[in-house]
């Protein structure tokens, strides 16, 4: 059996690994979509959770709801209130959150402080 060698025609091979030497490495190779969420969020709210962290709820019309995160979904938070019935709280009216024992978020602290 006569078998016939196949090369590589060099012109092709010369302008291959010319345009491998001058393409930068970032054109040769592609990443992936950067993921649409961290998970930053979940972690903290699973982490104040475990903990019955005692938070402060600042609503976006000013109002402060004190009490511990019971349980968290994609649009709302159960606030268990120690003064006051439970309460469940959309997340699009919350402007922030902190630990109560927080001194920098003091209430009687000055409102640029």
């Amino acid at each position: 059996m006569n078998r016939k060698l196949i090369r590589p025609d060099l012109t092709e091979l010369s302008e291959h690994r010319h345009t491998m030497v001058t393409t930068p490495k970032y054109f040769q190779k592609r990443r992936g979509i950067a993921p649409d969420q961290t998970n930053a969020e979940c972690n903290y709210y699973l982490k104040q959770m475990a903990n019955h962290t005692p938070m402060v709820i600042v609503l976006k019309d000013g109002d402060r709801i004190h009490g511990t995160i019971e349980w968290y979904d994609r649009a709302a938070l159960k606030v268990n209130r120690a003064d006051a019935p439970n309460i469940l709280l959309m997340k699009d009216t919350v402007k922030y959150m902190y630990k109560e024992d927080d001194d920098h978020y003091r209430e009687d602290a000055p409102e640029g402080a």
